[in-house]
């Protein structure tokens, strides 16, 4: 499959400013408390042809403690737009944890939606940003006694690569020699995105299985769901050595998850972002 070459978005200046203002929402439980904290936007544009995906990125320059308080790969956090009373969108953070002084999402411009109002910001704009939430995706489950990786089978539909972009950016392979797969599923080439990415990710050893379920007449890849071209072709596996990543549709980790641990794969060893 063809690919686009890589580009990085250089950082934002450093600057000094007057510190940040945050705001507090108290839910009708008084017990619940949120933070916001304001942030611009530095960058929003489609992600894909059809603009139904949105590259987003929030300049964190001014909010340094937000920005290090991302520490694990597959974390979230909720994003509300100012003087809107919809509710708050949950988004993955798309960057890795080293990338710091700003947060980079992929975005659904879901008809009705928050994500639709955040899609259709421009920069400069400020939205606001709850703390970040969750464990991420704890790889040292699945590393062996030294650290190592032999085999790890990942798994992504839709959105769900956001996630699995920060954990791939993580180099959390680096300098393991470990058979990494990653089944990517989207409904055609229009809407996958991060298709300018595959090839550095494949340099770092990641070997992707684009899945498309609605292709058109050209393509010569994996056809349907994600987990049926999985389970099509799986590979004999030892329980032992081989972990899993899993982002996106709940059927499809349902009957991922099903599958392997009818292998005799533990559930420690399937990990989900939350």
């Amino acid at each position: 499959m063809a690919t686009l070459s890589l580009s990085f978005l250089p950082l934002p200046p450093l600057h000094f400013s007057k510190p940040r203002r945050t705001s507090l929402s108290i839910s009708a439980s008084a017990s619940t408390t949120t933070t916001w904290t304001p942030a611009p936007l530095s960058l929003v544009s489609p992600a894909t042809s059809d603009s139904s995906l949105f590259h987003l990125t929030t300049d964190l320059t001014s909010s340094p403690s937000l920005s290090t308080s991302y520490s694990n790969p597959g974390q979230y956090l909720q994003m509300r737009v100012i003087g809107s009373d919809s509710k708050p969108a949950f988004l993955a953070i798309a960057s890795p944890p080293a990338i710091e002084g700003k947060f980079e999402f992929l975005v659904k411009k879901v008809p009705g939606s928050t994500a639709e109002i955040i899609c259709g910001l421009k920069e400069g704009d400020e939205v606001e940003l709850g703390p970040v939430m969750g464990k991420g995706f704890q790889v040292e489950r699945i590393e062996g006694k030294n650290g190592e990786l032999e085999t790890v089978l990942i798994f992504a539909t839709g959105t769900g690569i956001s996630a699995i972009r920060s954990l791939i950016e993580s180099d959390f392979v680096k300098d393991k020699k470990a058979d990494v797969r990653l089944y990517y599923g989207a409904r055609n080439l229009q809407i996958m995105a991060y298709q300018e990415r595959f090839e550095n990710w494949e340099s770092n050893g990641i070997t992707i299985v684009p899945v498309l379920s609605q292709p058109d007449e050209n393509w010569i890849g994996e056809t349907g769901y994600v987990q049926n071209a999985f389970l099509k072709t799986k590979p004999v596996i030892n329980p032992e050595s081989t972990g899993v990543i899993l982002c996106g549709h709940k059927q499809m980790a349902e009957e991922i998850t099903s599958a392997l641990v009818g292998d005799g794969l533990s559930k420690d060893r399937i990990l989900m972002n939350f």
